[in-house]
């Protein structure tokens, strides 16, 4: 983002002049973070978990780094290669846990931003791109979630693997040749353990790669704000330092102490016993299940019980399931809104926590038995889910009738005093 009121990178010091002179880093960390990165000054803690989402990546990668030192991916000794770091590695126990349950403290922050994403529509223009590389990034997640959560090796890990690459099989035609080479053979093995594993260390850095083209692209036309009113004057913004990286450290102080209880008090909470179980391919678990970020999108897949003409209803939970995402892409064009933020749109939102109740109702229905009455609730709740995004939100767009913006930021924030209208508004004056 550049205003003409942005402060300028002046180092005084002759080594950071020679080394900004010779390569601007300073320069480019400056324009980024620092104080040559105008914000706008309305800023709630909903806008930390960019950051919070950054630090987890960054969490996931070292302790992922480390612990692939010590890890075997090979079927006759992963299971026992993992007993060894908890057990025989200095520390291994909680770089272990802190991989673990790092990944469910990034879903979490991810949700999160998503979801305000949702709220504040995030997804309009001038950031569009913003938005389409944040899917991006959480599609990756997802998969490289899903292989690493097969290389413990454990019953749920096995069982998981057969049933998610099982998926594959119902595309007609590719399907089960598609399988097969995911695998590397007809069922999970040493060959799909060495690929999982490999994919599961290449991915993060991609996934750091597209962070900082998110982050690139979030810089060409700013952050959004609470009332969706667009930067007008230098008083609508404040430095991002000191004024949000004192506000970013305070809420990551926060996250920290939160992951740290998890990982020193409770670091199997979110993790399934059975996994503790080397992994039998003749003992099916009484009942398969994923980790709790995919629940929302296995509900959504084990919603469709009965075949769509001459679609079979696997086929048709594998399409439902990977749409439930996929539509998020067409959201900047499904919403014609004019009004960004939730705050002025009553009916919006309304239908926005609607839609939040039936996102957690799939999640506890994903992680739940494939029997009644979860199943029929998993079907009401896709119903509704797919309606909210491709006919509710075009319709409430059309129809709504949103409430006075303030004329600026700093009108939102100071009020309409005087001194505001005067300082934002140069007509006024």
């Amino acid at each position: 983002m550049s205003f003409p009121w942005a402060n300028e990178y002046k180092p005084s010091h002759p080594l950071m002049q020679w080394l900004d002179e010779k390569l601007p880093l300073p320069r480019f960390v400056y324009n980024a973070v620092g104080a040559g990165y105008p914000v706008p000054r309305n800023l709630n803690y909903m806008w930390n978990f960019g950051i919070l989402a950054g630090v987890c990546l960054m969490i996931q990668i070292v302790t992922g780094v480390v612990l692939a030192m010590h890890y075997a991916a090979n079927a006759g000794v992963a299971f026992d290669s993992v007993e060894h770091i908890m057990r025989d590695v200095n520390w291994g126990w909680m770089l272990r846990y802190a991989h673990a349950n790092g990944a469910s403290a990034f879903f979490v922050v991810v949700y999160i931003h998503i979801f305000r994403g949702f709220f504040y529509s995030s997804y309009k223009a001038p950031r569009e791109m913003i938005w389409l590389l944040g899917v991006t990034i959480f599609l990756l997640m997802m998969a490289t979630a899903f292989m690493g959560y097969v290389l413990p090796w454990g019953q749920m890990s096995f069982w998981g693997a057969k049933v998610i690459t099982g998926l594959f099989g119902a595309i007609p035609l590719v399907g089960e040749p598609l399988q097969q080479w995911l695998l590397g053979g007809f069922a999970p093995d040493n060959a799909a353990l060495n690929r999982f594993f490999s994919l599961h260390f290449l991915l993060p850095f991609v996934i750091l790669g597209v962070v900082i083209l998110h982050i690139w692209a979030l810089h060409i036309p700013g952050s959004s704000n609470p009332t969706g009113v667009e930067v007008k004057t230098e008083s609508d913004t404040v430095p991002f330092h000191p004024y949000y990286t004192a506000k970013d450290g305070f809420g990551l102080g926060v996250f920290l102490l939160g992951y740290c209880a998890v990982l020193f008090f409770a670091p199997n909470m979110l993790g399934h016993p059975d996994n503790y179980i080397a992994a039998n391919p003749l003992s099916t678990p009484a009942h398969i299940v994923p980790e709790w970020y995919f629940w929302p999108f296995y509900a959504i897949l084990r919603a469709f019980t009965a075949d769509f003409f001459i679609i079979p209803a696997k086929l048709m939970g594998v399409l439902a399931m990977f749409s439930a995402i996929l539509c998020w892409f067409f959201l900047p064009w499904l919403d014609t809104s004019p009004v960004r933020s939730g705050h002025y749109r009553p009916l919006f939102r309304k239908f926005f926590y609607v839609l939040l109740v039936d996102v957690l109702v799939l999640g506890y229905c994903g992680g739940a038995p494939a029997a009644e009455p979860y199943v029929m609730i998993s079907q009401i709740a896709a119903t509704y889910y797919f309606l909210h995004f491709l006919v509710i939100l075009p319709i409430v767009s059309s129809i709504e009738k949103p409430a006075p913006l303030p004329f600026s930021i700093t009108e939102a924030v100071l009020g309409k005093d005087e001194g505001a209208v005067l300082t934002s508004n140069p007509a006024a004056a």
